[in-house]
């Protein structure tokens, strides 16, 4: 009861202290009720991002009480049965799902499943590493990145892409506007400084990356450098994804250089598409060619997403009924997948859309 009162008052103190602006009293209330509620009591509840009553503020509040303080406030939270073996229940790390859920659920893409797997693998096992985790995952729409992304989060965090340990950027929806770089600069250095005070292993997520402004990537770029601390902050326990189209067609035409000259898909390696996929990102309009990112040699891999071919598109239809409780025969799967656009024009060996629209598409041939 006593630490109850305790956390009490430092609440109390920093509203009071105006370390964050909050329009009234009243949202001052209501954001104290829902923290308390969602991630101590952790009630029945969604917190929503874009709503401020339900997000943690972003401010400097952490920074403005010593660590010795923070360090009693951590004891307190353990003390509620919060904390695990791992020292933080948020964060469960568990590599044996993330190699099974990338070889059983992602089809067709066997350069993402080793890569992702042995890059992170690595990262969680050095809990030493001199920089965070930097991946970039490119190839065209409908391939995996997202969905690899979401089996990352599922795997390192027990409420998967919902953990307030994990954030989704998407450049065209949270930072739509050139003329507000410089506001978003701020807000984004905030954001990311606020998660990694909360969280001692976060996971950042950068959607459509190639129309992120160079300002604001070069804004975080120090966040994913070589350094001790940044501000007195360390960000060594970080992983930075950044998913995009850059590079999908030079991916396209490797795939297809190796199926024209007989060659399996499975013996393409990174060795292949790695120094293209570089070449391509330095080259391409947006933020990633101009940015700070690319020419301090800070992205670790540049993982390929490899165009989806018919008999991927067929396994990715059999998960979309199963999902749905549904086993349906190869006479249905076929149906589903010849209804999808095919490229090139003359071999049509590629799905334009991947797997994207097959959840949807799959209605048509209910019952």
């Amino acid at each position: 009861m006593f630490s109850l009162v305790i956390l009490l008052s430092f609440l109390a103190v920093s509203a009071d202290a105006d370390f964050f602006q909050f329009d009234s009293i009243s949202n001052v209330s209501t954001y104290y009720f829902n923290y308390i509620y969602c991630n101590i009591w952790e009630g029945d509840c969604q917190p929503h991002q874009d709503d401020a009553t339900q997000q943690v503020p972003t401010g400097d509040i952490w920074s403005g009480f010593p660590q010795y303080y923070t360090g009693m406030l951590t004891a307190w939270y353990c003390s509620l049965g919060q904390c695990c073996d791992s020292g933080d229940c948020r964060i469960t790390n568990n590599i044996t799902g993330l190699e099974r859920d990338l070889l059983v659920k992602l089809h067709g893409q066997h350069l993402a499943q080793s890569v992702v797997l042995k890059a992170i693998q690595g990262f969680i096992k050095n809990p030493e590493s001199n920089k965070p985790l930097t991946l970039s995952f490119h190839g065209w729409s409908g391939t995996g990145k997202n969905f690899v992304a979401r089996i990352v989060a599922d795997n390192l965090y027990r409420d998967g892409i919902k953990s307030e340990c994990v954030r989704l950027f998407i450049a065209p929806f949270h930072f739509p506007h050139a003329r507000l770089v410089d506001v978003y600069k701020g807000q984004l250095r905030e954001a990311i400084r606020d998660m990694v005070l909360r969280c001692p292993q976060t996971l950042f997520i950068f959607d459509e990356a190639e129309k992120l402004h160079p300002g604001l990537i070069d804004a975080i770029k120090p966040y994913m450098d070589h350094y001790d601390n940044v501000d007195g902050v360390s960000y060594r326990r970080a992983i930075f994804l950044f998913l995009s189209n850059i590079g999908g067609g030079a991916i396209n035409e490797v795939a297809l250089d190796f199926w024209h000259s007989g060659q399996n898909r499975e013996d393409i390696g990174m060795e292949d598409l790695e120094h293209l996929l570089r070449a391509e990102a330095m080259e391409a309009e947006g933020g990633f060619a101009q940015s700070e990112l690319m020419s301090g040699h800070l992205i670790d891999f540049f993982v390929p997403f490899l165009p989806l071919e018919y008999r991927h598109v067929k396994l990715c239809a059999h998960d979309a009924y199963a999902a749905r409780g549904l086993q349906p025969d190869e006479r249905t799967l076929d149906e589903v997948a010849k209804a999808m656009l095919y490229v090139p024009k003359e071999e049509k060996l590629f799905s334009a859309q991947g797997c994207k629209s097959i959840p949807q598409r799959i209605n048509f041939f209910l019952p």
